[in-house]
């Protein structure tokens, strides 16, 4: 049974159509996706249909059961500007119940695995971009979640941060073991965030191409270098082409 699934959602928004399918994917327990598409072509939308933050117009959303198995990571880390990043991470410990205490031992805990160790006093607006969004990926796996949404995380940053913060991930993952969901507009980022890459076409998005990623995950150094990963790029780089050549 997959831990999470879109069945053939369409969504369509006052005004503006339809911005999403007809569009399916069921998520295995454990497993990396990456949604990669043009802009407008509804992989933030797929995100949000998953996150159960709005329902599908039609067709059915079958969400991770449970409080906490579900976090998500925006493109803007979205931290409280008034609370230090311990309380911004504690947040979400505490909404579900557990002692303020307890939320702050573990909030620590969490700084200390996205390597943020000094900054639990810091307020938002004293940390660098990078370090706000370690924030925002702590404060999403404070809850030990099955499943990791993650909207464009990299966007804002520069390359050096975008690939320390893509081998954290990687790390972290080998720890929880959560089903991660990436979305990117990028296909190198997208192949060395996921074992298997979904190419969507242009808004409404379908599902135009599905490559796998035999490589080892979480991916060795110069694994970017690689034949397989160069055949790869080339091969999705196509599927993208042809999928936006096929929508004008």
């Amino acid at each position: 049974m997959s831990l999470a699934a879109l069945e053939e959602v369409e969504v369509d928004y006052p005004g503006r159509g339809r911005a999403l399918g007809p569009f399916s994917l069921a998520l295995e327990p454990g497993e990396t996706v990456a949604l990669i598409g043009p802009s407008g072509c509804g992989k933030s939308t797929a995100l949000r249909l998953l996150a159960g933050l709005e329902p599908p117009t039609r067709g059915r959303a079958v969400l991770a059961q449970g409080r906490g198995e579900t976090s998500v990571v925006f493109q803007a880390p979205t931290l409280m500007p008034w609370a230090s990043a311990a309380d911004n991470v504690a947040l979400p410990l505490e909404l579900s119940g557990a002692g303020r205490a307890e939320a702050r031992r573990r909030a620590l805990q969490a700084l200390e695995q996205v390597r943020l160790p000094g900054v639990a006093a810091a307020k938002p607006a004293q940390l660098s971009g990078g370090m706000a969004m370690r924030v925002s990926l702590a404060r999403a796996l404070v809850t030990r979640p099955r499943l990791l949404l993650l909207d464009e995380p990299f966007a804002a940053l520069d390359e050096i941060t975008r690939r320390a913060l893509a081998d954290d991930i990687q790390t972290l993952w080998a720890e929880l073991r959560p089903a991660v969901v990436f979305v990117t507009h990028n296909v190198e980022e997208a192949l060395y965030m996921a074992g298997r890459l979904v190419v969507m076409s242009p808004g409404p998005g379908r599902v135009a191409s599905v490559t796998e990623v035999q490589g080892p995950y979480p991916r060795p150094p110069g694994f970017r270098t690689t034949a397989l990963f160069r055949e790869l790029a080339e091969k999705v780089s196509a599927d993208l082409a042809a999928a936006m050549g096929a929508a004008a």
